[in-house]
């Protein structure tokens, strides 16, 4: 069978079993929107690419299939280099297609060209240049196998325009052969041994669970393994959900804005088992005081993460999923062989620390609106199994603090990159991707500023999203950093609460737009926007400018020196 190109690339997607993607046609790209009319994909018009990839990202964040994004050549390339970075740095399995100048005029700087291969190449697991239509096929086979396989991430194929327009004989490739590319998922036997040995030796142990936990689809596994132990558990920002808040051995979040109980039963502990967790800054603080009594044991798909940050004393390379249910088995049998330390004096520690040091903010009656409020409302208001998404900054924070996560799966953020702009577009992806669930992005007015335009795209295409704007008037973690840190000398950080109007921008894109300004309004105001499901909402919230997120650990200080609230706040430690 002859196609073309384009036409062989659409086909290529479907055999994929790819039902949406995300795009905006332009140019270079033009041949293969075409062959896309007759296609069963949909296809979401964004209204700038960097909301397709951001779509395509929360796609896949809520579903665990790869998001598809498609744009044209030069700057829609470079704009969606963005969602390709963050997808990158939090293991987001995404397949983005970039049109191309013709194959032969590559190099002679023709109209809206650029290297898109060459300035994608640091942030993709791979990426293709497309120079025989006959290999579209195959290409495309490896482009899905790649993005979803071993360590998720982002993959590329950059698509020259006279490559879609040649004639190829279509053949759908039976397997993939990649000799260079094998990924290691099952763990080395003795080191599972070894691992359980080491849980069984311990009397302070904490299982630090990281986003592998949700890329692996092993949050059944995680609590298992936590059952079988005993061991409490802390789920990083980007494993929220992965266990479930309300169980007795729930801790919560560590880090620079986790809860004092996650990062002090970290920094006591003296066993940690990280489970597809990377050591990250924003967890460990200081790296050379944290958790100083604790052995390692590291489990991760991507060997280039152990050892990077702290040298593991059990390092194991494989799935998540597949190594725990591994130690899990393995624990059960050193159990019936010996009697295993008693972790209760640890545990009631712990509750301690839960009881002496819970989140607390005030919301005074009539007083100015509290961010921590609204989170809990909106939560209290949502059904259990509502996907959350939010932006980044102080209110990415208090989303993560307040909200009650008891489900995987169902929490869609900017982890590694911390991409501002990121939450209403990828909410949308989520919505397209689950559209029976409740979809809320949490954003700040910063944030909503820089991709609000995206709300034209859901209100067009019916994706019935809603949106609380946490307005504060502020680039608000800015300015907290600029309080405590910079001697309060505000610098380009005030935003105005008026300009511009969130309701009558809301409106014109299409959507319901409502305004709260007092604690009074907030819930029926919520029930208002759940009642609205044939169109997005949009809820300007006005909270207090002056609230700040805590817990917090300094930058660069040690994560013993925690500041736990205002009343502990000396601009810089404690």
């Amino acid at each position: 069978m002859k196609l073309t190109g384009a036409q062989a690339l659409i086909k290529s997607l479907e055999m994929e079993g790819v039902e949406v993607m995300f795009g905006l046609p332009g140019g270079a790209i033009l041949p293969v929107y075409d062959p896309l009319i007759d296609s069963s994909i949909r296809h979401i018009l964004v209204r700038h690419e960097q909301g397709a990839g951001h779509m395509a990202e929360g796609y896949a964040h809520a579903t665990g299939r790869p998001g598809v994004a498609m744009v044209t050549s030069g700057p829609a390339a470079t704009n969606i280099v963005t969602p390709i970075a963050d997808a990158y740095m939090d293991s987001i399995p995404l397949v983005v297609i970039t049109g191309q100048v013709p194959y032969a005029v590559i190099g002679t700087d023709a109209f809206q060209e650029c290297d898109t291969v060459g300035i994608t190449m640091p942030i993709t697991k791979h990426n293709w240049l497309v120079t025989d239509a006959q290999d579209i096929p195959r290409i495309i086979r490896e482009a899905f196998h790649v993005a979803t396989t071993g360590r998720p991430g982002p993959v590329l194929v950059d698509f020259p325009k006279d490559i879609a327009n040649q004639m190829m004989e279509w053949e759908w490739p039976e397997g993939v052969d990649l000799p260079g590319y094998k990924p290691n998922l099952k763990g080395h036997p003795k080191q599972i041994k070894d691992a359980a040995k080491l849980i069984g030796e311990s009397h302070r142990p904490v299982i630090y669970a990281g986003g592998g936990i949700l890329k692996a689809r092993a949050a059944e596994a995680l609590r298992e393994l936590a059952e079988a132990t005993g061991i409490p558990v802390v789920t990083t920002l980007m494993a929220r959900g992965a266990f479930p808040d309300s169980h007795e051995l729930a801790l919560g979040m560590p880090g620079m804005h986790g809860n004092y109980t996650a990062i002090t039963a970290m920094q006591k502990s003296d066993l940690l088992i990280a489970l597809g967790a990377r050591f990250d800054d924003r967890v460990t603080g200081k790296v050379d005081s944290f958790a100083p009594d604790a052995k390692i044991i590291h489990v991760d798909v991507d060997p280039a993460e152990l050892g990077k940050v702290r040298r593991p004393d059990v390092p194991i390379v494989g799935d998540c999923k597949n190594v725990i249910e591994r130690i899990t088995v393995a624990v059960k049998a050193d159990q019936a062989k010996h009697e295993w330390p008693d972790l209760s004096d640890w545990r009631a520690t712990v509750k301690g620390w839960q009881v002496e040091h819970p989140l607390f903010y005030d919301q005074p009656e009539g007083g100015p609106l509290k961010p921590q409020f609204v989170i809990e409302k909106l939560r209290e208001l949502a059904p259990d199994d509502t996907i959350l998404a939010s932006g980044v900054g102080q209110h990415q924070m208090w989303a993560s603090q307040h909200w009650r996560f008891e489900h995987p799966y169902t929490w869609v953020n900017s982890g590694g990159l911390g991409t501002m702009g990121f939450s209403v577009p990828a909410a949308i992806g989520a919505k397209v991707g689950c559209p029976e669930k409740t979809v809320w992005a949490v954003d700040g007015d910063g944030c909503f500023q820089m991709t609000a335009q995206e709300l034209v795209t859901a209100a067009a295409e019916k994706i019935p999203v809603k949106i609380a704007i946490l307005n504060n008037a502020y680039l608000g973690m800015v300015r907290q950093w600029q309080e405590l840190f910079y001697e309060e000398r505000y610098s380009e950080v005030y935003l105005s609460p008026d300009l511009p109007d969130y309701v009558m921008w809301a409106e014109a894109m299409g959507c319901a737009g409502f305004r709260v300004e007092t604690p009074e309004d907030v819930i029926p105001t919520i029930e208002k926007a759940n009642a609205i499901n044939d169109r997005p909402v949009v809820i300007d919230f006005r909270t207090d400018y002056r609230e700040k997120v805590y817990p917090m650990v300094p930058a660069g200080a040690s994560n013993s020196d925690v500041i736990i609230g205002p009343e502990a706040d000396t601009r810089g430690g404690r």
